[in-house]
């Protein structure tokens, strides 16, 4: 898989969850922590080309994905077809 980048905040739950999931799967990820940066939903809106309403927003290369449960769904749906 490519590598995942996530947008978020560590006090966020599901933002937590993706990196963990990415960890426990060996995903590369960067991880983007929007307190840190400074940056705003509209900021994060701008990189990513989708409107953001909630976080984690999360990237696989270039696709955007979409929060926590899209990339969960996305990682199951990539392994299955890596194990046909």
């Amino acid at each position: 898989m490519e590598q995942v980048t996530i947008y978020g905040r560590s006090s966020c739950g599901f933002c937590v969850r993706a990196r963990d999931l990415c960890e426990s799967r060996n995903i590369p990820y960067v991880w983007v922590d929007m307190i840190e940066k400074g940056m705003s939903k509209q900021d994060i809106a701008d990189r990513i080309g989708h409107p953001v309403y909630t976080v984690p927003q999360i990237l696989v290369g270039s696709e955007y994905v979409g929060g926590f449960d899209d990339f969960s769904a996305y990682v199951r749906r990539h392994e299955a077809q890596t194990a046909s």
